[in-house]
């Protein structure tokens, strides 16, 4: 059953995780896990300094500056109960010029729900609007 989109865009608001499918000139589609926070229509993905890395000049920020669209993919999965199952997926643009208030709200977003992003240790930060929900789940609730 599909769910209305303030339900959708709720669960991704709260979900913080899910699959960036980018594409790669070359490979086409591209897709890593990723954190991230919602706020006001937009995304934003940290580039960090976290996690061991080899550059802060990530593939998907490539991927996104060759073409801007992109696809973030969360969902719930129970192995045992079927009942419980739903997943949304967003069709992203990134954005080179939503504003320093946007990118503001979105990092203190991480902040918040991500402890190991408390004092802020991004190398930058992947800003993408969000242009459609679509979404299922296996109840109404």
């Amino acid at each position: 059953m599909k769910l209305d989109e303030t339900d959708a865009l709720n669960r991704l608001a709260v979900h913080g995780h899910g699959v960036l499918s980018t594409v790669h000139t070359e490979r086409g589609v591209d897709s890593v896990p990723v954190v991230y926070a919602v706020t006001d229509g937009f995304i934003g993905i940290p580039i960090d300094r976290v996690k061991p890395k080899s550059t802060s000049r990530l593939q998907r920020q490539r991927n996104l500056e060759a073409d801007p669209r992109a696809t973030l993919l969360i969902e719930h999965w129970d192995r045992d109960d079927w009942s419980e199952l739903w997943w949304v997926r967003a069709e992203l643009r990134y954005e080179t010029g939503a504003g320093r208030e946007t990118e503001e709200a979105l990092v203190s977003e991480l902040a918040a729900a991500f402890d190991q992003y408390r004092g802020r240790p991004f190398a930058g930060l992947l800003v993408l609007q969000i242009m459609a929900v679509t979404s299922w789940s296996a109840t109404a609730d």
